[in-house]
């Protein structure tokens, strides 16, 4: 595939100057291996046009345990789409090359797109979508009232990545659990790498989280606040949080981030690429945190659970993801 090749291009590249120094090469012997290597990009390219890799027409890059891509992945399960998921090794990617997840690649003919963040995605599901025959895509429409709420529901998103981190760091074994290294859908190297580079990984989360009691605190209460609103919305009106009788895409964004902490039985849809963690497993101060909101905010926990229970269908067989890498 074009990936591999570019992989082994660019290794090439990072190896030149030392071939250069250890075989003590010639100026003119040199010019000539990046004529060589410039050669060998541009035909690369052209493979894209003359032997286009065979590869899947949308794959979702994913890793373990991210209610981010729970967002994206029910709405394109919603959607009825085909569609491949590849899972990585939990901070791997974002902190080594500086990759994040969800990333939904799109390929038409001899181009390949990549789109990422969740919001992103979900606009373009909806542009290609919209007006597709034989496809309600009528819940992802972005009006400015579901937008304005969406922009919410990912700040309480983030805070629940600050919540989270704070409770797991200390826990080496949960956090490469729910990293993956458990799962045969994420390659065997990067699950080794996962614990190899732990202590690195912890240090570059807590400071790109800027984990702290302080930054926990915050998070808790800006979560906490967000569970309130929609329990009022819920009371006002039970069956969506914007009003009306049909739910739209904020219902299931919501659903997917409270999902983290709460765990339904469906959480994923039923893809092997998608970790739960058992409530009785977590540390006891993140438990007891989780059962105060279930306590206080009946209405927005209940509201979640109906929607897995009654709305996240399995998956189709074709769909469970196995083919990952």
């Amino acid at each position: 595939m074009t990936g591999h090749r570019l992989l082994v291009h660019a290794a090439f590249l990072y190896l030149l100057p030392l071939v250069v120094a250890t075989f003590g090469l010639s100026v003119a012997t040199a010019l000539a291996l990046v004529a060589l290597a410039l050669l060998w990009r541009w035909l690369i390219s052209l493979s894209v046009f003359l032997a286009p890799a065979r590869v899947p027409e949308l794959e979702l890059q994913t890793i373990t345990a991210s209610h981010f891509v729970e967002k994206v992945r029910w709405c394109m399960d919603r959607l009825g789409l085909e569609y491949t998921e590849r899972p990585a090794g939990g901070a791997l990617g974002a902190f080594f090359v500086g990759r994040t997840v969800p990333c939904l690649k799109v390929h038409t003919g001899a181009v390949r797109s990549s789109i990422g963040n969740s919001p992103e995605i979900l606009r373009y599901l909806w542009g290609r979508y919209g007006t597709e025959p034989g496809i309600d895509a009528a819940f992802l429409e972005p009006t400015p009232e579901r937008v304005q709420l969406e922009q919410r529901l990912d700040r309480y998103g983030v805070d629940l990545q600050v919540w989270v981190y704070f409770h797991l760091q200390a826990d080496r074994d949960l956090t490469l659990r729910a990293w993956g290294v458990d799962s045969p859908q994420v390659p065997a190297w990067q699950r080794r790498a996962l614990r190899l580079a732990f202590p690195v990984l912890r240090r570059l989360i807590r400071h790109a989280f800027r984990i702290s009691p302080r930054s926990h605190a915050r998070a808790v209460e800006k979560i906490a606040a967000l569970l309130a609103d929609v329990e009022g919305r819920l009371q006002r009106s039970p069956q969506a949080l914007l009003g009306g009788e049909a739910i739209d895409y904020t219902d299931l964004a919501y659903a997917a981030f409270t999902g983290l902490w709460l765990q339904p039985e469906r959480y994923g849809g039923g893809k092997a690429t998608a970790t739960r963690l058992p409530r009785e497993e977590l540390p006891p101060a993140m438990r007891a945190e989780i059962e105060a909101w279930i306590a206080n905010y009946p209405r927005a926990v209940a509201h979640v659970e109906r929607l897995y229970r009654e709305q996240r269908l399995a998956p189709l067989p074709a769909e469970s993801g196995e083919d990952a890498p």
